[in-house]
């Protein structure tokens, strides 16, 4: 059995190993599939009591892979709201911090890209996808962050865009790099299915249990992971 409540404009953590059921309930939100049994409201009204479409104007998702298809970047952009101007798409885009690399780009916004975004970086797709959220302007934020890794400097572009669209709205987040999570009001370690503990950070640590765990385990992987080898001291005569 789960039971949330969210507060307008609050972010809350889904935390928890795979398989524990965090895709499962930003899912049901956006009602991929609906519940057997229960409700979920927003704003007092459940769900299901209105039409997907409506549902969907209210909710912008930040998936792990992000859909792009065969076209120009400014169009792929526009995907968000449809009836955006093209100022509308850059402003966004500049939101997002893709507007320099978009800039650098052979065609800049007409550049055409590959399907899934064939020929642009992981990080490089993940602003783009950040751009159509902001376009979208949506009331709930579904992010789902992704695993792969990108560059120091792309990972710094792609969380000052993500606090930018994050700001004023209520966002789910589906975490799985824990230390980005820190300022959540309200964090839900999911396992088996259902909600094992919550909380904000500080208090999760201090409880030293399936959060502590994952948060100390992960931290260690970070710790010790092979770092780039150093040049060799210079030696004088």
């Amino acid at each position: 059995d789960v039971s949330v409540t969210i507060e307008p404009g609050q972010t809350v953590a889904l935390v928890g190993p795979t398989g524990a059921g965090k895709t499962t309930m930003a899912n049901l939100l956006i009602r991929f599939y609906d519940a057997v049994s229960g409700t979920i409201c927003i704003d007092g009204y459940s769900i299901y009591d209105v039409t997907l479409d409506s549902l969907r104007r209210q909710i912008g998702v930040v998936p792990q892979d992000t859909y792009l298809f065969s076209g120009k970047i400014i169009d792929n952009i526009r995907y968000g709201r449809l009836d955006a101007t093209d100022e509308e798409v850059i402003e966004a885009a500049r939101l997002a911090n893709a507007h320099d690399f978009i800039q650098r780009l052979p065609d800049g916004y007409n550049t055409v890209i590959g399907e899934r975004g064939v020929g642009l970086s992981q990080g490089n797709r993940q602003l783009l996808a950040i751009a159509r959220a902001i376009l979208k302007d949506p009331r709930i934020l579904i992010l789902d962050e992704a695993t792969s890794s990108v560059d120091t400097r792309t990972e710094l572009l792609i969380q000052r865009a993500l606090n930018t669209l994050m700001q004023g709205r209520t966002s789910l987040v589906i975490a799985h790099r824990l230390s980005t999570i820190r300022n959540a009001d309200q964090i839900l370690v999911i396992h088996g299915g259902r909600i094992a503990e919550r909380g904000d950070h500080a208090s999760l640590l201090a409880q030293k249990g399936l959060y502590y765990n994952l948060y100390m385990s992960q931290f260690r992987r970070e710790v010790d992971a092979p770092s780039a080898p150093s040049a060799p001291a210079a030696i004088s005569p």
